[in-house]
């Protein structure tokens, strides 16, 4: 909004305008608003939720300890969504149809999540929805999502197979077409991140931690696709609409996950629930397949990834051989039964992340 009102309009009357259209200040401006969005309406959010008594019901095979954060407020991820949108709006170019894509994946994964959420909550029980109405739910939205990429998604100059084609880390000149296949290997991204971030969420700040580096890396991807002499340098895809779309709208993710982190850090006044869980890790998902990142994501995600597996691997082993793998899933729980507490776990965790952020951008030169 402000790009059109002050940089297109007013430019011409105050020419220091004229910042507002480097994709690097809007970015910056969009951090800074949903942070300040988040910090501000934080504090009446909780309150509200408290008042609503829509608490936390913690599972009774949970960790004992857990028992304690029963009643804390959840479906905090309202204020994540709330936060980036409003951000978004202001500081993105609106002529661009992939900041709506964007939103539409964002209120899409969050409705669901708030669904989910809220059949807990009246019914007191953990279980939420079932399990293949969520995903059935989460695979159509996902459709919807990647059919349009297919479709009409950014390509680079000339060649419109990059829709459809994938880069991979480590390997400079393969770059394979997907073609048709490209909608289930989309879908099984968006869907596949977002549950992944949901199975994170089980300790103050372990998944919204993780989701700030994952965000800001592919804010950073996004801004190099968006420019030409970097893009050919780094021989990646040169998409002009990857840096307005995707930069900006994770740095308003970034602000808005620092403002969450404020109230969600160990102990938590708020939880982010299904509501921003899944709309977080469907918005990763969706930022990297329409960068052609997909991979990337999975090295800076790997935390996810691994949570994901631990989970897998457990329910697989207990109904092959009757044993468990691990003390419980996902792996966040198994180091706080082996005698870690949960900050150490999940500031390690964070420390992990970094470390894979340094890796992932390094793959981009790596190749």
């Amino acid at each position: 909004m402000f790009y059109h009102l002050l940089y297109e309009n007013l430019v011409e009357v105050f020419s220091p305008f004229n910042i507002f259209r480097y994709i690097s200040i809007r970015a910056i401006y969009a951090t800074a608003t949903s942070l300040v969005i988040a910090l501000v309406l934080g504090p009446f959010m909780i309150n509200r939720l408290k008042q609503l008594r829509i608490g936390e019901h913690i599972r009774e095979e949970g960790p004992k300890d857990y028992q304690s954060k029963a009643g804390t407020p959840t479906m905090g991820g309202v204020l994540i969504i709330v936060s980036v949108l409003i951000s978004v709006v202001f500081w993105s170019r609106l002529d661009q149809p992939y900041i709506y894509l964007m939103i539409l994946t964002m209120l899409w994964f969050g409705g669901l999540g708030f669904i989910d959420d809220y059949s807990k909550l009246v019914k007191q029980q953990s279980l939420g929805l079932r399990g293949w109405h969520k995903i059935g739910l989460q695979t159509v939205g996902a459709l919807v999502i990647a059919g349009y990429l297919y479709q009409w998604g950014p390509a680079h100059t000339g060649d419109l197979t990059t829709r459809t084609s994938l880069i991979l880390p480590f390997f400079k000149e393969v770059q394979p077409n997907l073609g048709i296949l490209f909608i289930p290997f989309a879908t099984l991204v968006i869907v596949g991140a977002s549950n992944a971030v949901n199975l994170t969420d089980g300790m103050d700040g372990l998944a919204i931690g993780c989701t700030l580096f994952v965000a800001g890396t592919l804010g950073i991807v996004g801004y190099m696709t968006s420019h030409s002499e970097i893009a050919a340098y780094l021989n990646i895809f040169h998409l002009p609409v990857g840096g307005e779309v995707t930069t900006v709208f994770c740095a308003a993710l970034v602000g808005a996950g620092l403002g969450f982190l404020w109230y969600n850090g160990h102990p938590a006044q708020v939880f982010m629930g299904d509501t921003g869980s899944l709309a977080l890790g469907a918005t990763l998902g969706t930022v990297a397949v329409l960068i052609k990142q997909e991979f990337l994501l999975v090295i800076v995600g790997a935390i996810f990834v691994a949570e994901t597996l631990s989970v897998i691997i457990q329910v697989w082993s207990f109904r092959t051989f009757g044993k468990r793998v691990f003390k419980m899933s996902p792996i966040h729980y198994h180091f706080l039964l082996s005698g870690w507490k949960e900050s150490k776990v999940v500031i390690r965790f964070w420390i992990v992340g970094l470390i894979l952020v340094l890796i992932a951008l390094s793959t981009l030169k790596l190749r």
